[in-house]
């Protein structure tokens, strides 16, 4: 019998080392956390059965990421924390002591240190003693300032992360596939290229701050300093007294704040640590853990069997992805019928079948549905031979890096492929046409009702077949239809962002427009020099001496117009279109030098898109989180314990209400 038990803990070595090698080295997931969790608590269980530990198993060390590059010694060891998934284990570790507890975010951990105000190093977490330095590429993480006030010597800990807009961005713009934010951000720390980096939008947030020469002892005071020296910390809230009651409020509250996904970045849980940041230090080493340097909580995942009803193939960007579609199920509150599963890999890993197949769903840390195993097969899972879109031949690429196996479609045009474009094109901060979904607009391409963006404003002529299409009805078929046609008056950034122009994000295209009109700046880009031999100037010359564009962003705009397809479709959607472009210059100076942060729901205002720019227009600032350099939180709910209203306490910035800015700046 213990030989068994030890077979099956050679296996589950194997599978939990090659599981976390992918995932920490940006080489998709070879399980999911669900599976990780539960193989990792049955060899941890077998171990204490069989009071064997093997030298390889994954409760002994941490996890290591395995970039390239010099190795260095860290200065105070990185320990991975202990997991639970009971409040009660929580309440029971923080002994009757103030605890903190926050994000546990889900990227890489990176160690950055400042010597007399300079940044002198950052280096990846590697496996808790050595990690890689890649200060190299600090200027290309924001969040990573190159000084700070103090003149003495810290330490901090952080985690490197890519919120889930950026994550889709990016892929719609590069045309790049990788299976969530984390990989990415593991994959981008690899190159070598520091403006490649920059593109992925990385954002470095300190969780801990490790070292400092002045003696604070309490944890919470330490990351108020920490926000005082410029950086955004994690969103952290205080227990002062932690019974099962008041520690079920924090966590409902930070639950809350995932499953409404107001929390842009992705998580995996929370942290919780002591305030007292000396009686933390006097816990034991346990394998890689360090006993009371805190505990990490992970919510339980409420799992349902159901039957699969159908394999639905999901032609978007540059997979056809497999979907399962089974029996409803309610998980966390929600209906669920449909899980991505992912891959053709992600399939054969699973052993997914064909209609009646019995599986388990989860929603995974409250979110996402995943299929987490198969408990009977039925038939076989047949692979496409040909696009559910466009009918084109189909064929299988297997991933050098990984070896995972993807469906894609061969026809380059097929409109399926342009899914995620026409999502941006119709997006708030495209077009901004409420009412049409990623969903909506897979329906309308696979009818034939739209190929190019000028497509959308001549939906007019289906509304009768809309209105009778199932999910839909005369209200919501006009309601789409007058969406449209106001998003006809448009203002030129949010056109120039809503083309899915590679690289030109809001950012980029405001810049550009405060140095050209539109017509200009289009005309500017397919100008001829004359020369026969040389009719256009270099595209990455064109824009390049416009501020915060540089050549590589200036050749990919350029680029695009001077593609006659691209340039035809422009043309077909500006006969339908009115668009005005605003002066980007201040029209008053009501908030001059002042910095505000806006949360919550505004009233005055349509939204607080609405009141940033009405700040920016009368020559204020908008930042997105509460800093030291936060002039007022504007939050409606003065007497909120969330985040940030707990920041602006400890840095003792006002809050302030939408009724007193108004009174004030208004």
């Amino acid at each position: 019998m213990t030989d068994d038990k030890i077979l099956r803990m050679q296996q589950l070595v194997r599978e939990l080392n090659e599981a976390s090698d992918a995932y920490y080295n940006g080489r998709g997931e070879r399980m999911t956390d669900y599976e990780w969790d539960a193989r990792f608590d049955e060899l941890r269980r077998l171990e204490q059965e069989t009071g064997t530990t093997l030298p390889d198993s994954p409760t002994q060390k941490v996890s290591e990421d395995q970039i390239t590059g010099q190795k260095e010694e860290h200065e105070y060891a990185a320990l991975s924390l202990a997991k639970t998934k009971l409040t009660g284990d929580l309440v029971k570790w923080a002994e009757e002591r103030p605890i903190w507890i926050s994000w546990k975010l889900d990227g890489l951990t990176l160690v950055v240190t400042y010597d007399n105000g300079m940044l002198t190093k950052v280096v990846t977490r590697g496996n808790g003693h050595i990690g890689t330095n890649i200060t190299h590429l600090a200027k290309a993480i924001s969040g990573i300032p190159s000084q700070i006030k103090d003149q003495g010597h810290t330490v901090i800990r952080g985690e490197a992360v890519i919120s889930y807009d950026d994550f889709d961005r990016f892929l719609m713009e590069s045309g790049e596939d990788y299976a969530n934010p984390r990989n990415l951000a593991s994959g981008s720390l690899t190159l070598k290229d520091v403006e490649e980096v920059r593109q992925r939008h990385i954002q470095w947030i300190p969780f801990t701050l490790v070292h400092i020469d002045d003696d604070i002892i309490s944890w919470g005071d330490r990351m108020t300093w920490l926000d005082q020296q410029g950086f955004h910390t994690v969103e952290h809230r205080l227990v002062e007294h932690p019974d099962e009651d008041a520690v079920e409020r924090v966590i409902n509250a930070f639950t809350e704040e995932v499953t409404s996904k107001r929390n842009p970045f992705p998580v995996d849980g929370l942290v919780i640590c002591y305030d007292d940041t000396e009686y933390a230090q006097t816990g034991s080493v346990t394998g890689h853990h360090a006993t009371k340097a805190g505990l990490a909580f992970k919510w339980q995942d409420e799992a349902a069997d159901t039957i699969l009803q159908e394999i639905e193939w999901s032609c978007a960007a540059s997979t056809i992805s497999p979907v399962a579609i089974f029996r409803p199920v309610e998980l966390e509150g929600t209906t669920v019928k449909r899980a991505s599963l992912c891959n053709i890999s992600e399939c054969e890993r699973l052993g997914i079948g064909t209609k009646g197949t019995e599986i388990s769903v989860i929603k995974a840390n409250k979110i996402i549905p995943k299929v987490i195993k198969v408990i009977r097969t039925e038939g076989t899972l047949e692979i496409p031979h040909e696009c559910p879109v466009c009918h084109a031949q189909t064929e299988i690429r297997i991933s050098e890096a990984s070896g995972t196996k993807t469906l894609h479609c061969t026809n380059g045009e097929c409109p399926a492929k342009q899914l995620k474009k026409f999502a941006r094109f119709v997006s708030k901060e495209g077009m901004n046409i409420d009412g049409i979904s990623e969903q909506t607009l897979s329906k309308f391409i696979n009818l034939g009702w739209v190929s190019e963006y000028a497509d959308i404003y001549d939906l007019r002529s289906h509304i009768r077949e809309l209105a009778q299409m199932e999910g839909f009805g005369e209200k919501s078929a006009s309601n789409i239809i007058r969406s449209i046609e106001r998003s006809a008056n448009v203002e030129a950034h949010r056109l120039l962002y809503a083309l899915n122009i590679p690289l030109c994000g809001i950012d980029v295209c405001k810049r550009l427009l405060s140095a050209y009109p539109l017509e200009e700046l289009v005309a500017e880009a397919v100008k001829e020099t004359g020369d026969l031999f040389e009719p256009y100037q270099e595209a990455s010359e064109v824009f390049a001496h416009v501020n915060g564009i540089g050549p590589e962003k200036s050749a990919s705009f350029v680029n695009w117009f001077r593609d006659a397809h691209n340039r035809q479709r422009y043309e077909h959607l500006r006969e339908k279109i009115q668009v005005s472009q605003a002066s980007s210059e201040p029209t008053g100076n009501k908030c001059e030098g002042v910095t505000f942060v806006v949360t919550g729901d505004v009233h005055h205002y349509k939204n607080r898109n609405e009141l940033k720019a009405y700040i920016e227009s009368q020559g204020g600032k908008v930042a997105s989180a509460v800093s030291g350099a936060t002039s007022y939180l504007i939050n409606n709910d003065v007497t909120s314990t969330s985040g940030k209203n707990q920041k602006a306490q400890q840095l003792g910035i006002p809050i302030i209400s939408e009724d007193e800015f108004v009174e004030r700046y208004g």
